[in-house]
C-alpha cells in the first residue's frame, strides 16, 4: 500500500500536465452526455450516440482501493484493448515508474483514494499522449478507465485567453509537480520554443502569433502568466 505517488510517476506526469488538462477539458466537452456501453473485444465505446475506438487502462475496486491494469487482468491480457496499458507497463519498467509496472496498485493509503485513481489515470493519459480518459461505473463498486484512440477526437491548439488558467491549475493536479517543468512541457507539446525572459522566467510564441511569458517566484511557483494575445493582452 502506498500513500503518495512515486518520484518516477510525478516526473513522468509533469511534462504532460498542462496540455493534458487542456485536452481533458476539450474531450469532456466533445463527449456527449447519455447512456454508455462498450464492446471491449472490439475496442469500442459508445455514449450519447457517439462511437469511439478505445483502449482499456484498468479497473478500480472501491471496496479495497485497489487498481488493476488491463494487462494484468486475465480477461484482457494480451488482447488489443489492453495494448495501451501494456505500453504503460513497458514505460514503467524502462523509466522506473512502479505505478505503471505493478499488476496491482493499492491506493487505499491515500487521503482521498478516489482522487488518487483519477490522478493515476491522468498520468497514464499524458504518458500515452491520449486524447483524454473516461471513468465509468462498470459494476457494483467497480470503475473502469479507458482512453480514446480515435481520430474523431479533437486536439485543440493553445488558447491564449485560457492559457493562464490552464497553467496555474495544471501545476496543482498532482502533488510534487515542478511548475517550470509543467510550463516547459506545455511549450514542447505544441512545438513552442522556450526562451529565457526577465528574472528567470520562460517565454514562447504561440502558434497563432500570441506571446506568453511566465514568471516564477523564489520558491519556483508560478507568480504570473502574461499573454499578449493577438488583439488583446491577457494576464493572470
Amino acid at each position: 500500500m502506498i500513500s503518495s505517488f512515486s518520484e518516477g510517476f510525478v516526473r513522468a506526469t509533469e511534462p504532460h500536465a498542462g496540455w493534458g488538462m487542456q485536452q481533458l477539458e476539450a474531450f469532456t466537452a466533445f463527449l456527449p452526455s447519455g447512456p454508455w456501453g462498450a464492446d471491449l473485444e472490439a475496442c469500442v465505446y459508445r455514449q450519447g450516440g457517439l462511437e469511439l475506438r478505445v483502449g482499456l487502462l484498468g479497473s478500480y475496486d472501491e471496496s479495497d482501493g485497489s487498481w488493476m491494469w488491463a494487462w494484468a487482468n486475465p480477461g484482457f491480457a494480451g488482447t488489443p484493448v489492453a495494448a495501451a496499458a501494456e505500453a504503460l507497463r513497458r514505460f514503467g519498467e524502462e523509466w522506473d515508474v512502479p505505478e505503471f509496472a505493478r499488476e496491482l496498485v493499492s491506493l487505499a493509503g491515500f487521503d482521498d483514494p478516489r482522487m488518487a485513481v483519477e490522478r493515476l489515470a491522468f498520468g497514464a493519459m499524458g504518458v500515452l499522449g491520449a486524447a483524454g480518459y473516461i471513468g465509468v461505473e462498470a459494476g457494483p463498486g467497480t470503475r473502469a478507465y479507458l482512453v480514446p484512440d480515435d481520430p474523431a477526437v479533437p486536439f485543440p491548439a493553445p488558447d491564449p485567453v485560457a492559457l493562464p488558467r490552464v497553467l496555474l491549475t495544471a501545476v496543482g493536479l498532482v502533488p510534487g509537480l515542478r511548475p517550470r517543468a509543467v510550463v516547459a512541457g506545455y511549450f514542447a507539446r505544441y512545438g513552442m520554443e522556450a526562451r529565457p525572459v526577465a528574472d528567470g522566467g520562460l517565454g514562447a510564441a504561440l502558434p497563432d502569433g500570441s506571446a506568453v511569458e511566465v514568471a516564477f517566484d523564489p520558491e519556483g511557483r508560478i507568480a504570473r502568466v502574461d499573454v499578449t494575445a493577438v488583439g488583446r493582452p491577457a494576464t493572470d
